[in-house]
């Protein structure tokens, strides 16, 4: 199990001794014949669920199975950001216990995620866009969440680089959250990964499932690449591949997997420092501590289960950006990725028990998985300790979709491609 903390005593003392102290941050163990708890996907959700359930809830035989290396799944593939600035009852308590999280997350496992609370400034264009984040930030005050609405000067003074005098969409003000901001993903996995393997968890790379076996209605164990391994509970994070492996235990989820890019430019000096969002279109944009511009936009509109995307949307997206900030025209793109989004026919997450004993779901995260990781992971964990939803999470069940209750935080329906 890793052991070493890091401290800059530690670095100091390494970088005097030619850095040949440092252990691997998780072992390389093989699949134990049977676990009390079997987590399928090594992603942020299945890693931080993993985590909190071995050390909050003193589950210690515990197994994390990927497919494939820690980090190449969305918890890699992601624009980074955190943030807490939700509208609906279901939505908003949830997504502060995740921001509260992230504010503890480096001490609690001793692991520099690179936390930056640079704030998030939503755009709007319109009276009615305006009426409609008032009323965002109102739920948001009310449930204890800082939120501050600028107008156009407000806006100007955080954000002067933008279009503010020959744009197609005027920009008439912004809602703020200052503790939002941006994560490394890549540390979030790493550290998770190496905070579960300090608690006893079996970390399992290039660990495919192939199928669920189940006995009189209940799953007691999963078929991998390497070989049969046994469990009292199997907890499904699958994320884009979730509907993928439910179906292996006769599943049939309410969720359709998309293609998400994301893109990055070349390195350039401090441009921008905090997260906009352009309301006139769906464009986000953010810079790294490399310099590096990261942004998105939409989806790209088809179902597929491809980590990669198409040029119409990186037109879609790049066209977004120039409306909001001509200048970045001049600025070359480096690279784009694409991650498997598991969209819910209501644009919000599903953590509950499944229909099958023992089968337990997190998926659905859509657009939120990245912000949401601590506290799906620890909702989650709960669960599995449990058997019963924590008290922030009980609007995510499976069931919503048969009883009505859904939690359509955009308010377009059932179509989850514009969720």
């Amino acid at each position: 199990m890793a052991n070493d903390r890091f401290s800059i005593f530690k670095v100091i003392s390494e970088a005097l001794g030619g850095h040949k102290g440092w252990q691997p941050m998780w072992r390389e163990p093989e699949p134990k014949p049977a676990y009390d708890v079997i987590i399928v996907g090594g992603g942020g959700h299945g890693l931080a669920a993993a985590y909190y359930l071995a050390k909050v809830y003193g589950v210690k035989n515990i197994a994390v199975v990927e497919k494939g290396w820690i980090g190449s799944g969305n918890v890699g593939r992601n624009t980074t950001i955190i943030r807490s600035n939700y509208l609906l009852p279901g939505n908003v308590p949830f997504y502060e216990l995740s921001m509260k999280l992230w504010e503890g997350l480096e001490q609690d496992f001793n692991y520099n995620a690179m936390i930056s609370q640079r704030g998030i400034i939503n755009l709007f264009h319109s009276d009615a866009q305006r009426d409609a984040y008032v009323r965002r930030g109102n739920a948001m005050r009310l449930h204890g969440v800082d939120a501050e609405l600028l107008d156009a000067a407000g806006v100007k003074k955080h954000l002067p680089f933008l279009n503010f005098t020959n744009n197609r969409f005027p920009i008439q003000g912004g809602l703020r959250q200052a503790r939002g901001g941006t994560v490394r993903h890549d540390a979030v996995a790493w550290g998770y990964a190496r905070g579960a393997d300090a608690q006893g968890v079996d970390i399992i790379q290039s660990c495919e499932v192939t199928g669920i076996r189940t006995e009189k209605g209940r799953a007691v164990g999963i078929e991998t690449t390497r070989g049969y391994i046994g469990a009292k509970k199997i907890g499904l994070a699958c994320a884009g591949n979730s509907s993928r492996v439910a179906s292996m235990a006769g599943l049939n989820l309410p969720i359709e997997s998309h293609v998400l890019q994301a893109f990055v430019s070349e390195g350039i000096k401090p441009f921008i420092d905090t997260v906009v969002t352009f309301g006139a279109g769906h464009f986000y944009i953010s810079q790294s501590d490399k310099g590096g511009l990261v942004f998105g936009g939409d989806l790209d509109g088809y179902n597929s289960y491809a980590q990669r995307g198409n040029l119409p949307t990186i037109e879609d997206v790049c066209e977004g950006g120039m409306a909001l900030m001509p200048a970045i025209g001049r600025v070359r793109l480096l690279r784009h990725w694409g991650g498997i989004m598991d969209m819910s026919m209501d644009g919000s997450p599903i953590i509950d028990k499944t229909p099958i004993d023992g089968l337990y779901l997190n998926a659905g995260w859509c657009y939120g998985g990245f912000k949401a990781t601590p506290a799906s992971g620890f909702c989650f964990a709960h669960l599995l300790a449990k058997d019963e939803m924590h008290s922030v999470g009980t609007a995510y069940r499976l069931d919503r979709f048969a009883t009505g209750h859904t939690i359509d935080e955009k308010g377009v329906g059932a179509q989850p491609n514009l969720h």
